[in-house]
């Protein structure tokens, strides 16, 4: 079995090197296209031994993948970003796992990595979870402007390969996206996704009444099947908040409220739930007090749920035990706001500076 590392690239130098280093083990060749570097991205690329073939940019993240993978000869590729770094894995048990699809799926299968993503919020460090389908059969490729996809060949399944991404950390790229997302929708008008996308990058530009069309675009029209459904209905939500008024409530109050019976696995959903009626409840108290327990319900919901891919860290523990340890401690219940003070305080340093007030 051949398998080959297959990557685009320009101005990578932070990072290639230890991409390359992490990955080479698991592969047999690097294919590289070069999409027009200035720096030493090409040089560290020969350096681990990598193909590399230059390619001209032509405003389109899939036919830049695709003209990588002509390259490769390997019956499975596997695709990484430069700031993408692969946690230790065996060779041998990454054939074992694709020997086991192959024999029950044949070739007609595609396999997926679970990657942490990090990224600065409030002078924190946060992190997220997700399943994003990284190894392909040949002759698959991609299709999308921005935002590429392998078009699906079979059913997308789980491999033993981890990564850490850390390119949020270091580059802001919702600028340059929202350029490709605006050709995206007009190219492909009816899918829905790239409504989500430009949705979700205006919403990261600090745009969140700008994004609103577009993740109502995404919500009344998309289908809850999709992959990115939960994601969606989650940052929309958090966009609603954001705008800080009484329209956004509303709005906010109708989503919650048709969403709450398909979303009750989703830790990430009741920690935007617990937010929102903790903002509702402030907003009018006489008006709407009855919501009250629904904060300490959503918190606790989160908590019950606990940590899964494809959501932010802490939604299902220490962020969630937090909060409800904020919202007993505001109501008066410190013996219960010390405990989940205590919960949290081991991964979350703010938990830590509250129990101390607290207790000292």
């Amino acid at each position: 079995m051949k398998i080959n590392l297959v990557m685009i690239v320009k101005n990578e130098e932070r990072s290639l090197g230890q991409c390359l280093e992490q990955a080479g083990g698991l592969v047999d060749e690097i294919v590289i296209a070069d999409t027009g570097s200035t720096d030493r991205s090409v040089e560290i690329a020969r350096k681990y031994g990598a193909k590399v073939w230059e390619y001209g940019w032509k405003d389109d993240f899939a036919a830049a993948r695709n003209f990588a993978l002509r390259h490769s000869d390997a019956e499975w590729n596997l695709v990484l970003d430069a700031d993408e770094y692969l946690l230790p894995c065996s060779r041998e048990k990454l054939e074992r796992q694709i020997y086991d699809y192959s024999a029950r799926y044949g070739g007609r299968w595609i396999g997926s990595l679970l990657r942490r993503d990090f990224w600065k919020e409030e002078g924190r460090t946060e992190s997220s979870l997700t399943y994003l389908p990284r190894l392909l059969p040949r002759r698959a490729c991609y299709f999308g402007i921005i935002h590429e996809q392998p078009e699906e060949t079979g059913p997308f399944l789980k491999l033993p390969l981890e990564a850490e991404h850390d390119g949020y950390l270091y580059t802001d790229k919702s600028r340059r996206n929202l350029e490709y997302l605006k050709k995206a929708v007009r190219y492909y008008p009816e899918d829905m996704y790239y409504r989500f996308q430009m949705a979700v990058t205006l919403r990261n530009a600090n745009m969140s009444q700008e994004s609103l069309f577009w993740f109502r675009e995404f919500y009344n029209n998309a289908s809850r099947k999709s992959g990115y459904w939960s994601e969606g209905v989650v940052s929309y939500l958090y966009a609603l908040l954001e705008t800080g008024t009484q329209s956004g409530l509303s709005e906010a109050f109708a989503v919650v409220k048709r969403e709450q019976s398909y979303m009750q696995d989703q830790a990430d959903f009741w920690f935007v739930c617990g937010l929102f009626y903790m903002k509702l409840v402030l907003s009018d108290v006489s008006l709407y007090i009855e919501f009250l327990p629904r904060i300490e319900d959503s918190f606790l919901e989160c908590l019950r749920i606990g940590e899964r891919p494809g959501g932010v860290t802490g939604t299902g523990s220490f962020k969630a035990a937090y909060n409800l340890a904020l919202w007993y401690e505001v109501s008066g219940q410190t013996e219960k706001a010390v405990k989940y003070y205590k919960d949290a305080a081991a991964s979350f340093e703010p938990a830590g500076e509250r129990l101390k007030m607290l207790i000292f």
